[in-house]
């Protein structure tokens, strides 16, 4: 049994998976926060990452220094009773520098601090591959907006432009001229703090679009040696080019239907990326798109795969990513467990237009089909709104256990249902 601490959570998908893994597997885990009412269910009840936790502790985890000195005493006093800590983990993306600020300071397994300050700022990695001399595309930051339309002027457009340190594409959008970039800039850098109280930089990335196809690499990387495990086909839902129109993922198909070429490009391209980063210790979810000049980053994300694609990956490889990212906290090679499928694919559920969820017709029978492996669909009541990937308003996740007919399937059964949403009723 290891004893490890958890610095925050995620609320969904990851969040709710990772403390009963870890229950299950035996394992203890103390949970420091700066707020454990944020950790309840939309009943009230407590969310299995409070109700698992063998302990709670309150304390800032948006400040490094106070968050260090709080593992310390919680390692001491743990030390004490016989149960020393065996490492740090976190499912949130704006905690991950903190978990390895809190491993460095332990003397236990993680990526060097500033690496993953680094992977977590979209510019600051977009730098380290220039620096690398890794193929990427043509990008600029802005802090002003005439900063702002100067470089735009200077890159061309359409563009894609970026909040540099936000998640699941908010603040992402695809802008045609100045005047969507005006919208989109805005967007970018007007929050002040992300959803965690903690202050952003307000920067906005810009960068050429790039075309071409999809896809995410699932990736361990152990003692500076990168070990792909499978490569994710992406839908995405692209926007027009109208003002403040922005990206939203709608499905993923693992494994991915490529040529040995392609994956072979795709899975270089990776792990030079991640070398530019310095990353010599973690999970990662790398998204890339394909184009005519070769695979070209999108993202840098220094956990695993969100949107079920960890679910993907353990149904196909019997890696389970979660586990993964136990083992890797523990210093441990991760191991693999019985595939169960030969591909899997979720296809997500978008609002089609803001409202409040009237009905859903068909769900009934996603419940008795083997084909399913897990859905989920919005309750009536619901208020909706098409934007990011945290709108998304459910999901269909399918296995095929002999073929390749995964994602036909979840295409079919999500088009199966009939969401009927009433926009007169929207009240905010």
């Amino acid at each position: 049994m290891a004893n490890l601490l958890m610095i925050e959570s995620w609320l969904q998908s990851t969040g709710l998976m990772l403390p009963p893994l870890l229950h299950d597997a035996g394992h203890r885990y103390v949970l420091v926060t700066r707020d454990p009412d944020l950790y309840r269910l939309p009943d009230g009840a407590p969310h299995p990452v409070l109700a698992l936790a063998a302990e709670v502790v309150v304390a800032e985890t948006n400040d490094d220094a106070a968050l260090l000195a709080a593992a310390r005493e919680i390692a001491a006093r743990e030390r004490a009773a016989g149960r020393p800590v065996d490492g740090v983990l976190t499912t949130c993306d704006y905690y991950l520098p903190a978990v390895a600020h809190v491993a460095e300071g332990l003397g236990l397994p993680g990526a060097p601090a500033d690496v993953l300050r680094t992977a977590t700022r979209k510019h600051l990695v977009r730098q380290a591959l220039a620096a690398g001399g890794v193929p990427d595309v043509p990008f600029a930051v802005a802090s002003t907006w005439d900063q702002a339309r100067k470089e735009a002027a200077s890159l061309g457009y359409p563009l894609v432009v970026k909040p540099v340190d936000m998640n699941s594409g908010t603040g992402v959008a695809k802008v045609a001229d100045e005047t969507g970039l005006a919208v989109a800039f805005a967007a970018a850098t007007g929050p002040e703090r992300n959803t965690r109280d903690q202050p952003l930089e307000r920067l906005a990335l810009l960068e050429r679009v790039l075309d071409g196809p999809e896809y995410s690499v699932e990736s361990v990387t152990r003692d500076g040696v990168t070990r792909v495990l499978g490569i994710t086909a992406k839908s995405v839902a692209e926007p027009g080019v109208e003002a403040g129109s922005g990206f939203v993922e709608s499905g993923h198909l693992f494994p991915a239907p490529l040529a040995p070429d392609e994956r072979d490009a795709i899975e270089r391209h990776v792990v030079a990326v991640l070398a530019a980063v310095g990353l010599t210790h973690g999970i990662s979810h790398t998204e890339v798109r394909f184009t005519a000049a070769g695979p070209r980053l999108i993202e840098l994300n220094p956990r695993q795969g969100g949107g079920y694609v960890f679910e993907l990956v353990r149904l196909v490889t019997g890696y389970n990513p979660l586990r993964v990212l136990v083992d890797l906290a523990l210093g441990r090679e991760p191991v693999a467990g019985p595939p169960a499928a030969t591909s899997a694919a979720v296809t997500f559920l978008l609002a089609p237009a803001d409202g409040v969820v009237r009905e859903v017709r068909g769900a009934e029978r996603l419940a008795d089909d083997d084909r399913v492996v897990g859905h989920e669909t919005p309750s009536p009541g619901r208020e909706v709104r098409p934007g990011d990937n945290n709108e998304r308003i459910g999901h269909v996740l399918v296995a095929d256990p002999t073929g390749h007919a995964a994602k036909d399937w979840a295409d079919e059964l999500a088009a199966g249902l009939d969401i009927r949403v009433d926009a007169a009723a929207l009240t905010r």
